[in-house]
């Protein structure tokens, strides 16, 4: 593998999406999500005055799983459709034709995109996450007790994303490769919140659902692993707000499921550059 062309592509690709309509509209929802998050966490303080209780750590964790799921969102959905015309667009315009062209392996090409894209999406969570985090600090004197570990995991979540749009659009439209990621991405949380019910019923067949679907796209148990990285440790103790909450987390991730997520990405990334490589361009 030639790491120079990689990341060259890597670099044109960060740079081709910092261009692009789709930042300025991650930007405007992010000021939106944001400024409301402000103004929730400002009136909460009101409320209970600062975290003397379990009450107001309770909603303040809340609160904040609440916001930073937002903000996953709109992570998930611009690197879903940002993905598409990446690949895709690119294919149906014509632009790959001219570079492949050259002596570059498609594959290369693909691996240079995937990366530019993915330190994209996960600079994108760092810093929207960074800024919600000094937003709940100042206003309710809250700090999240491992939030390294927590944006990292919502990175990872951009990163699978991004993944499967990719692998997506090397088969389909841009639009409809978008749609369907994101869709994926809906259709896993509402499995995993089934599951979380399913858990808290003590039925065994209904919190199978979420197991398996967190096996089958990593992006829902990335997410409740960094829930349980952000919310207040001292929340553990109180497990009947746990049961079925969509917004809490009783635990975090193990490192065989990590492994997982990881060995899944490299999968479909493979599946992806097989089916980039086997498409008429």
């Amino acid at each position: 593998m030639n790491a120079r062309i990689v990341f060259t592509i890597a670099t044109l690709t960060l740079r081709e999406a910092a261009r692009r309509r789709v930042l300025r509209s991650l930007a405007v929802m992010t000021i939106a999500l944001l400024s409301l998050s402000a103004w929730g966490f400002y009136r909460l303080d009101a409320e209970f005055g600062g975290l003397t209780s379990g009450e107001a750590r309770l909603a303040t964790s809340s609160i904040l799983n609440l916001v930073m799921f937002g903000l996953s969102m709109i992570a998930a959905l611009g690197t879903a459709f940002l993905a598409g015309p990446t690949m895709a667009g690119e294919i149906e315009s014509g632009t790959s034709l001219a570079v492949l062209a050259r002596p570059i392996r498609r594959s290369w090409v693909l691996l240079g995109k995937w990366l530019g894209l993915v330190s994209f999406g996960s600079g994108f969570v760092i810093l929207a996450g960074l800024a919600q985090f000094i937003i709940v600090w100042a206003t309710m004197g809250y700090w999240p007790p491992r939030p390294v570990i927590g944006l990292a995991l919502l990175a990872g979540q951009t990163a699978v994303l991004l993944t499967l749009g990719i692998l997506l659009s090397t088969a389909i439209s841009p639009m409809a490769s978008g749609i369907v990621a994101v869709g994926l991405f809906g259709a896993t949380w509402i499995a995993g919140v089934v599951g979380g019910v399913g858990r808290a019923l003590d039925n065994p067949g209904v919190e199978r659902v979420g197991e398996v679907s967190r096996m089958l796209l990593p992006t829902d148990g990335l997410w409740r692993g960094a829930m349980n990285a952000f919310q207040d440790p001292n929340l553990l103790a109180q497990s009947t707000a746990f049961d079925g909450h969509p917004f809490l987390s009783q635990s975090g991730l193990s490192v065989a499921y990590v492994a997982w997520t990881a060995l899944w990405v490299a999968l479909v990334l493979g599946l992806a550059a097989l089916s980039f490589r086997r498409r008429d361009l």
